[in-house]
């Protein structure tokens, strides 16, 4: 039945209402997702500045981006040029029977318009969205000081691409950007991008909104006590009030967890009986291989940090290693992933996307063995808000009398 709605919403394409189009994820439940999207800065910002944009941390981008705090400590406060490409994380809810997020506010200032709004957010919401879902109109126009409401694409397709833990990212197509380039930048297939989107050919417009699935590390399989985490591939989280850093690496989708080093002081971190911390394995060399003791993350509950040790016997030896412990592969001094932050070698002086600036990303999509719930992926509607809130009730109402 999932499969027969999939293919009905296909039928539903308005592409004679604009050529802006981006995916609609169906939904009836009240829980979140974690969710990225892929920003390109429409003028120089700071950190701090795309932070309060978005409305979200300082912290959580510098995670999403793979960049250390500890080494980088004053990055907040470095400008970074137009153009730059930013993953900006966000949550992303159920609302009215659809995924999107609506978190974001934005305060109108004196020279606004509603196009000018939409290119600050990097064409992610368009202007006639921003004025359909605020009831901007000519007897309602924009005021200074005016508090909107930022209407911003997600999905989330059970967290799972193909079996695999994802986690969805949506993506302003530029001039001159195909499928093949995309894909190639994140690490994905045209095959995808055409399933995941809905796509009966692998064509794609300028201004067309696409979810990108990035490969995930998740804790579901790790006995965790009282805690779920989902880390995009190439990027981290912190958790236990910001003690642990959960790292997902770029070549394999292993969760690794150690000492963030950004609080000063966390208890909880040795594991008993030992003398090793999260993220410490001790290596022992036997004739056919290795017996390796580890000390591991097992979630948190207040200010208590779970952990326990983990024995693994006649496995393959980590390379260049003789029987001393191992430093924790998550921590900042041994961390391999390279950051995502994309600046463009020679930014464009107007914040429109007619260029398009050389993109490179060491991205991979490994595959695991890892069970998840196969996604269900919707279809590709147009941007216009008032007519496809309109429509879009309808729309289900007959797919559900097509396949009944």
């Amino acid at each position: 039945m999932t499969h027969q709605l999939q293919l009905c919403l296909l039928f539903f394409v308005f592409t004679s209402l604009t050529h802006a189009k981006s995916v609609i994820e169906p939904c009836n439940t009240s829980d979140s997702c974690p969710s990225l999207l892929s920003y390109l800065l429409p003028y120089d910002s700071k950190l701090s500045e795309i932070a309060y944009r978005f409305q979200v941390n300082v912290s959580d981008i510098l995670a999403a981006n793979s960049i250390d705090p500890v080494a980088v400590p004053s990055l907040a406060n470095q400008i970074l040029p137009a153009r730059s490409l930013v993953k900006v994380p966000i949550s992303c809810p159920c609302v009215d029977g659809i995924r999107r997020s609506v978190s974001t506010a934005y305060t109108v200032q004196a020279a606004d318009t509603v196009n000018s709004i939409s290119d600050g957010f990097g064409g992610l919401v368009s202007g006639e969205q921003v004025g359909s879902f605020n009831g901007i109109n000519a007897t309602n126009p924009l005021t200074s000081g005016e508090s909107l409401a930022i209407l911003l694409p997600c999905t989330c397709f059970n967290n799972s691409n193909d079996r695999v833990a994802a986690v969805y990212l949506s993506y302003v197509v530029r001039r001159g950007e195909s499928l093949g380039g995309i894909g190639q930048t994140f690490g994905t297939t045209v095959a995808e991008l055409e399933a995941v989107n809905g796509l009966g050919q692998p064509g794609v417009d300028p201004g067309d909104i696409l979810a990108v699935p990035i490969p995930a590390c998740s804790s579901a399989n790790l006995n965790w006590y009282n805690e779920s985490l989902i880390v995009p591939n190439g990027s981290y989280a912190l958790t236990a009030a910001n003690c642990i850093k959960c790292t997902c690496g770029p070549t394999d989708l292993n969760l690794q967890c150690a000492p963030s080093g950004i609080v000063p002081y966390c208890s909880h971190l040795q594991c008993q009986g030992s003398d090793l911390f999260i993220g410490d394995a001790y290596v022992n060399h036997t004739p056919i291989g290795c017996n390796i003791t580890a000390c591991v993350y097992r979630g948190h509950n207040g200010g208590k940090i779970f952990r326990s040790l983990s024995n693994s016997s006649n496995v393959q030896c980590p390379v260049n290693q003789s029987n001393k412990a191992v430093p924790p592969r998550a921590s900042p001094s041994s961390n391999p992933i390279v950051p995502f932050v994309i600046l463009s070698p020679s930014p464009s002086p107007s914040p429109s996307a007619s260029s398009n600036p050389t993109m490179g990303m060491n991205n991979t999509n490994p595959r695991s063995k890892q069970t998840s719930n196969t996604s269900t992926h919707g279809s590709r509607l147009p941007g216009q808000a008032r007519l496809f809130y309109i429509l879009l009730p309808l729309e289900l109402a007959l797919c559900f009398i097509y396949i009944s």
